[in-house]
C-alpha cells in the first residue's frame, strides 16, 4: 500500500556546518565532535558517543536511502545534543547554520526535503530573532524543540514570548528528548532511549497542560514523537488525578480533553499501540516517522503504517501525507 508522496516528519540531520562548528567551539562546553579525514564523524556527549553515519549529513547518500523506504520528503530535523547546551551567542550560531542547511536542502530538492528550524530557546530574545529571521523563507515549514530546555520545563514562563511569536506565525512544534531523568540509573541496557525518551515527553506533555501553555496559546500545535511517548497510555491516570488532586485542580479542563491539541508521530513499532493511538487520538492527530537514520529507527515507514489492519485506508493516508502537508503548510 503506498500513498501519494509519504512524508516523514521525524527525520534527523546534521548538517556539515553544524559538525564542524561543534568540533570547532564545543569541548569547552562538554560537547565534543571529532571528525578526522577520511573517517566519518564522531560526537562525544558526557560519557556517549554517537558515530554519525554518511546518511546524516549527505543528502544524495539520503535520498537513495528514502527512496528504497517509499519516502518522498523529509522534514529534516536536528537531534541531540540540538544546541541549548551551549551559550547564547553559540546557540544562535548553530541555529542559523542549521536552519540555513535546510533552506539549502530545500533549494537543491525542493520536492524532497522542508526544515523544522532551531532556534535558540535558551536565549529565547535571540530565539525570537532568529525565528524574525526565517519566517517566510523557503522551506521552513515548523520548529524543533527539546522537550525541556537545558533545565527549564516546557512550561516556563520565560519561553512564552517565543510561543506566542510561533503562534502568530502558524508553525507547528516538533518536540524530542535530548537528555532524560536519571541517566544513570537508565545507562544499562539502553533504557535511557527504550524507557527514557518516552518518558520525557509525557513530562513536557504534562508541563504544557498543567502549566497552562495550552490554554494560554490555544492555536499553537505541538507535535510528540515516539507516538506520543508514554502520554497515550497514562492519560487515564493523569486525568484520575486531576480529579483528586488539589495540585492539580487549577486546570479548568480535564487532561484527556487535551489529547487533540498534539499531533503524535508514529514510531511506537507496534500496530497494536498505533492503532490504539489512532482510536484515542483520531487519525487525523497521527503523522508519519521513521527516527532516520538511527538503529531504533521504523526502517520501512510506509509499510509500516500499510500493514496496520485496524486502520481504513482514508486513516493510512492522512497518515501517509495529508496531516502532515497540513502541518507543514506543503
Amino acid at each position: 500500500m503506498r500513498s501519494p508522496a509519504p512524508i516523514d516528519i521525524h527525520a534527523h540531520f546534521y548538517p556539515e556546518a553544524y559538525l564542524r562548528l561543534v568540533a570547532e567551539e564545543g569541548d569547552r562546553h562538554g560537547i565534543g565532535c571529532v571528525w578526522n579525514e577520511g573517517e566519518l564523524p564522531v560526537i562525544d556527549i558526557g560519557a556517549v558517543s554517537m558515530p554519525i553515519e554518511r546518511r546524516y549529513y549527505d543528502l544524495q547518500a539520503r535520498l537513495e536511502s528514502m527512496d528504497r523506504q517509499g519516502v518522498s520528503v523529509h522534514a529534516l530535523s536536528l537531534t541531540q545534543p540540538m544546541v541549548y547546551w551551549a551559550p547564547a551567542t553559540l546557540a544562535k550560531r548553530l541555529s542559523e547554520l542549521f536552519n540555513d542547511a535546510c533552506m539549502d536542502a530545500y533549494k537543491a530538492y525542493p520536492t524532497r526535503f522542508a526544515g523544522l528550524a532551531m532556534l535558540p530557546m535558551n536565549a529565547p530574545d535571540l530565539a525570537l530573532a532568529e525565528l524574525d529571521r526565517i519566517v517566510g523563507r523557503p522551506g521552513i515549514c515548523g520548529i524543533y524543540m527539546g522537550t525541556r530546555i537545558g533545565d527549564l520545563e516546557l512550561s516556563d514562563p520565560s519561553l512564552f514570548p517565543v510561543y506566542e511569536a510561533i503562534e502568530d506565525v502558524g508553525f507547528a512544534v516538533f518536540l524530542h528528548p535530548i537528555r532524560v531523568m536519571e541517566p544513570q540509573r537508565l545507562r544499562k541496557f539502553y533504557l535511557t532511549n527504550l524507557i527514557g525518551n518516552p518518558t520525557e515527553t509525557v513530562v513536557a506533555a504534562s508541563h504544557l497542560m498543567f502549566g497552562g501553555v495550552l490554554d494560554r496559546f490555544p492555536d499553537l500545535t505541538f507535535c510528540l514523537p515516539h507516538a506520543g511517548g508514554s502520554l497515550p497510555y497514562l492519560i487515564g491516570r493523569i486525568t484520575h488525578g486531576w480529579k483528586v488532586r488539589p495540585e492539580c485542580r487549577h486546570l479548568d479542563n480535564p487532561p484527556d480533553t487535551y489529547l487533540r491539541r498534539f499531533h503524535y508521530d508514529t514510531i511506537s513499532h507496534s500496530h497494536a499501540a498505533l492503532e490504539h493511538l489512532v482510536s484515542l487520538v483520531g487519525a487525523d492527530r497521527v503523522v508519519m516517522g521513521s527516527d532516520f537514520c538511527f538503529d531504533m529507527s521504523c526502517r520501512r515507514p510506509v509499510e509500516f503504517v500499510g500493514r496496520s489492519a485496524g486502520l481504513t485506508e482514508a486513516e493510512k493516508s492522512l497518515i501517509l501525507s495529508g496531516n502532515a502537508r497540513r502541518l507543514l503548510a506543503m
